[in-house]
Formats: structure tokens, C-alpha cells, sequence
């Protein structure tokens, strides 16, 4: 978690059904030009908002060489899923007005995707769409208690293979209490399918936004559990390029400044293009984008796919 608080740290036929019923095609993305990787930085202010940025004002590193920035821009559509995670205590509704006030402010060219986390699947209650009215009604009141032993981690997995053709521009928005009740406590402290996530929404370019909202279960609030939770959710939100948002292990008073926060960061997000290529089969590559403007600084994810090629 950057910059907010110190941290007190199922089957097939399932997803097949909920993939009939969702409607959601499968997982495939706009490619970036042949020998070329794409991915998101978002820009952030450190006192203020951050001014607009350009090429010139960017440098990018591959370990110890400097790489040539081939293009820069912003791009001109969004597509967001908003994912909650079904399990989480059913007080949560009570938060959903600022949700849909969220929903409600993005601008025309955003596609806004609305999802529940359940049965190790993402259940599409409402497709992209470009109607935020639509999309806002989408959100409910979670089932609580009668959702517990699912795993946010491969429901999550689950949308990105599911991920429709879109732009490049992707984030997820998930609210969940980041516990595993599916795999349980037996593989440390971190998801034995978090590594899975991360990478695939690497490959993918799809920034993963976390807030942390408290287990229906009585088990859910568990000192030991939770910390471990909000320390995947973390994890899972900077190794993508994003941030994860908390205060302790009690209930937010307001998600609203949770989601004034993401707002910022999506309307001060750019498209970073470069040379490069993975080899034979693709491979991951740790990256660092820096600036000499003052107070200013970038999210980036922790490692970059370069598609196949030389």
C-alpha cells in the first residue's frame, strides 16, 4: 500500500456456465505493433496533481541500458471491470452510493464492466458498456456469509481469461477482504494463485486497483488472516501498476476517498510503446520509468510481457 497507512498486515462446469451466461468473450487483446511492448504508467503527483507529461520527459531502463521511448500518448478509451468479491461483509452496501457516484463521473469513453467474485469465478452481472446508468444499476448488495469459500485470486484469474478484445488501456477495480477460503492457510503467507494473476494481467496490460473491505465470516476478521490478506491484495495492485487501499483491518468509514484516489490515477494514465522482444516464446522483463520533473513519480508494474520475436 503506497503512501496511506503502515500496514497491520468451482468447477468446470461452473466456469462454463458462467461464461454462457456472462456473455463475455474469450480472453483476447489488441496486440501492440510486431517487435513492440506496450504497457500503462500512471502518472502521480506528489503534492498535486501531476501535469501533463511528455515523451521528452520520460526515460525508460531495461537493467542498466536506456531504451528508446518508440510512443507516449494517452489512449482514448478505458475499459474497466468493477469486481466485488461476493464474500465481504454485506455492509458494504452501504458504501454503494459512492460506487455508482464513481461509476456515474467516468467519462463517455470508458467501458465500464460490473462483476461478482463467487464460486472461484467472476459472475458478470453487467458487460462493458459505455451506459454508466446501466452499469450502476448493476451494483447490489454482496451475498455475505453464503458466498464464503471461494478464492478472489482465481475468480479474478477467471475475467482476465475472459477479457473481450478491447483498447489497451485496462484496469480492474476489486473490492474484496483478499482471504483465500478456497485454498486455505496451508501455502505461507501468500496465494498459492496470486503469482498466476499477476502475470496474466501483465501479459494483458490490465492495472489491478484493490480496497480492502472485511470477510462476512467471523473467522474473516482473524488478526493473522486478514494481514496476510491485505498483503496479497498489495502485492497483487503494485506488481501490476496499481494500488491497494486500506486503513488496519476495521471497515472504512468511506470508500469515497479510496475511489476520488483511482479516479485521479486512471484521468493521468499513459500508453508507453517500445522495441522489444521476448525470444522464441515471450518473456517477462523487469522495466523502470523515471522523470526529472519534480514531484512526480510512477506507478509501473513490476515486470513488462515482450511478446515472441527477436
Amino acid at each position: 500500500m503506497r503512501n496511506h497507512t503502515t500496514i497491520v498486515r468451482a468447477v468446470l462446469c461452473v466456469a462454463a456456465l458462467a461464461l454462457l451466461v456472462a456473455g463475455v468473450a474469450p480472453a483476447q487483446t489488441k496486440s501492440s505493433p510486431p517487435g513492440t511492448a506496450t504497457f500503462t504508467v500512471t502518472a502521480v503527483g506528489k503534492k498535486e496533481n501531476a501535469p501533463p507529461i511528455s515523451k521528452d520527459d520520460v526515460q525508460l531502463s531495461m537493467g542498466k541500458d536506456r531504451k528508446q521511448i518508440g510512443d507516449w500518448k494517452k489512449a482514448d478509451q478505458l475499459y474497466l471491470a468493477i469486481l466485488i468479491d461476493s464474500s465481504i461483509d454485506t455492509s458494504a452496501a452501504g458504501q454503494w452510493d459512492y460506487l455508482r457516484e464513481f461509476i456515474q463521473s467516468q467519462p463517455a469513453s470508458t467501458y465500464i464492466a460490473v462483476g461478482y467474485l463467487q464460486n472461484n469465478t467472476a459472475m458478470i452481472a453487467q458487460d462493458f458498456t459505455q451506459n454508466h446508468e446501466l452499469a450502476s444499476k448493476a451494483v447490489r448488495i454482496p451475498i455475505g456469509i453464503g458466498a464464503l469459500g471461494s478464492s478472489p485470486y482465481l475468480a479474478t484469474l477467471d475475467m482476465l481469461k475472459r477479457w473481450p478484445d478491447t483498447g489497451a488501456q485496462r484496469s480492474i477495480l476489486l473490492v474484496t477482504s483478499g482471504i483465500d477460503y478456497f485454498r486455505g492457510q496451508g501455502f505461507g503467507p501468500f496465494s498459492p494463485d496470486l503469482d498466476s494473476v499477476i502475470s496474466r494481467a501483465q501479459r494483458q496490460n490490465i492495472n489491478i486497483w484493490t480496497i480492502y473491505y472485511p470477510s462476512a465470516s467471523h473467522r474473516g476478521h482473524s488478526f493473522f488472516l486478514g494481514n496476510n490478506a491485505q498483503m496479497n491484495i498489495d502485492k497483487l495492485s503494485q506488481d501490476t501498476g496499481a494500488e491497494s487501499f486500506f486503513l488496519g483491518l476495521g471497515m472504512p468509514v468511506s470508500i469515497k476517498p479510496y475511489l476520488d484516489e483511482i479516479n485521479t490515477h486512471l484521468n493521468n494514465q499513459y500508453l508507453l510503446t517500445f522495441a522489444g522482444g521476448g525470444g522464441a516464446k515471450g518473456k517477462f522483463q523487469s522495466v523502470k520509468v523515471k522523470t526529472e520533473l519534480a514531484d512526480v513519480e510512477f506507478f509501473t508494474p513490476s515486470a513488462v510481457f515482450l511478446p515472441p520475436g527477436s
